[in-house]
């Protein structure tokens, strides 16, 4: 049997169905892992739906009936509920980048950059100089770089020790870090609600967190009334971490998904003594 090009033409035309929805899924899950309110939006969703599932199964009624009528109505509740929740996912997904700038560094520009970041917290928390440093990922921080001060310097520990140094008038925003370069600083960012985060904590850390639960970026903040070092990354607060904690964190989450499977037989300790 021949095969004719109307074939080839159909063939074709399926596998690129099959690929668009593959990306479809992609990043969906993508932004599900990475925002902590889209993942408890999906678990309800996915709870509701097996709890169904389980009630035809076993034939219970009054549990079947009440879920088929969540089911029918709760894509508008979810809607209506979680209007501002959706609408910040939706400009996360435009603001995406497929090619993070921090993926295109090479090792000794990271290395460099890491070594820069981490002299200057060295400093900071010693002289307890408050701090809040972000360095963009795949999410693009365009939204809060356009509302500050522009910069755009090559990162140096000398020009962060200089940005927040008490008395600088952009001292209390936070300073957004692109690839190896300082995009700007006084940016300002959402504060986190989160009932985890401790009272005693100030702005600094709510915004830290707050942003790591809206984008992928990773948040360093200063005490300015201790001098302790924390980061928030993927709506998580990580207290109390001593600077080689800091260097190994970076090192780790800056190197791309790629090197890291190709360098994963690479002793971590060798990076270490390099950046040090």
């Amino acid at each position: 049997m021949s095969i004719t090009i109307t074939d080839i033409l159909s063939l074709l035309r399926k596998i690129i169905d099959i690929c668009i929805v593959w990306v479809i899924f992609y990043f969906i899950l993508k932004n599900i892992r990475n925002n902590i309110k889209l993942s408890l939006i999906f678990k309800g969703v996915v709870f509701v739906i097996v709890l169904s599932l389980i009630g035809n199964w076993l034939n219970f009624t009054t549990v079947s009936v009440l879920l088929d009528y969540i089911i029918q109505w709760g894509p508008i509740a979810i809607i209506v509920i979680f209007q501002p929740e959706i609408r910040t996912i939706l400009e996360q997904l435009g603001r995406s980048q497929l090619l993070g700038r921090h993926k295109i560094l090479t090792v000794d520009e990271r290395e460099h950059l890491v070594y820069e970041i981490v002299n200057a917290v060295d400093y900071m928390r010693k002289e307890k100089i408050g701090a809040l440093m972000v360095i963009e990922r795949d999410i693009s921080l365009s939204k809060y770089i356009e509302k500050a001060k522009k910069i755009y310097a090559n990162v140096s520990s000398d020009l962060l020790i200089s940005i927040f140094f008490k008395g600088n008038p952009f001292c209390d925003g936070g300073v957004v870090i692109q690839g190896d370069r300082i995009s700007c600083a006084g940016a300002v960012f959402p504060t986190s609600n989160s009932p985890k985060l401790s009272r005693r904590l100030g702005t600094r850390h709510r915004a830290a967190l707050g942003l790591s639960e809206q984008t992928d970026a990773i948040c360093l903040v200063v005490s300015e009334e201790t001098g302790r070092v924390s980061i928030a990354l993927k709506g998580e607060m990580l207290y109390n971490l001593t600077l080689d904690d800091v260097r190994m964190m970076l090192i780790d989450e800056l190197r791309p998904k790629q090197e890291v499977d190709i360098d994963d037989e690479i002793d971590e300790e060798e990076i270490y003594e390099e950046v040090k």
